[in-house]
Order: C-alpha cells, then sequence, then structure tokens
C-alpha cells in the first residue's frame, strides 16, 4: 500500500481521544461473508488524550472488516518496512492509518 504524507507525530495531535496501536497479531477470519476479522493488539499501545500521549494502554481484542478500515482512514502516513504476521521472520511494508470509529471488542490484561 502507498504511504502518504501525514507523520505519526501529526496524527496523534490530531486525535481528541484514541490509542496508538503498535501492533496486530493473532490476525483470523470470523466471518468470510462480511469479511469479519478478530485479532489481538501486541508489543505496546498507548493512550491518545487531546493530541498528546498520556501513557499505556491495555491490550484489546478487535473484531474489524478491513472494508471498514479502508472506508475510516483519516490519514495515511509514509510507508515503513516492519515486522508482518505472526512470525519474526516475515516483514511487510505498509502505512501507518489514522483510523476513526475502529471496533476493539474487550481488553487484554496485558500492557
Amino acid at each position: 500500500m502507498q504511504g502518504g504524507p501525514t507523520s505519526i507525530e501529526e496524527m496523534i495531535r490530531d486525535t481528541k481521544r484514541g490509542v496508538l496501536v503498535t501492533r496486530l497479531w493473532y490476525i483470523r477470519m470470523v466471518a468470510p461473508q462480511r469479511l469479519l476479522l478478530t485479532g489481538l493488539t501486541r508489543d505496546g499501545n498507548f493512550l491518545i488524550e487531546d493530541g498528546r500521549i498520556v501513557g499505556p494502554a491495555l491490550n484489546f481484542r478487535f473484531n474489524e472488516s478491513p472494508v471498514n478500515v479502508l472506508a475510516n482512514v483519516a490519514a495515511i502516513g509514509p510507508s515503513e518496512r516492519t515486522i508482518g504476521g505472526e512470525s519474526e521472520n516475515s516483514y511487510a511494508t505498509t502505512p501507518p492509518l489514522l483510523v476513526k470509529n475502529f471496533t476493539f471488542s474487550s481488553e487484554s490484561e496485558a500492557i
């Protein structure tokens, strides 16, 4: 996916209240007809309030469709090479996204 011009710092500044997610993990198909996926956040989430990171956040389980995610993109940053999937030996080049109305379904106790 080609990246865009918005830095992560700008995305944070533009967020009234949200969560900075650094990695998604254990992604599985729930409902193929609706492209509904479930998975977990991993390796650090941070609470954003009034355009600033104010502390760590719990990990979350999510239930979301990539179609809905792409329909709710508010900003796209430059593509970066990152670890992809569940293997430490798998890489992907993806841009950071600022997404509105992402569906977290529950908290995980890990920080």
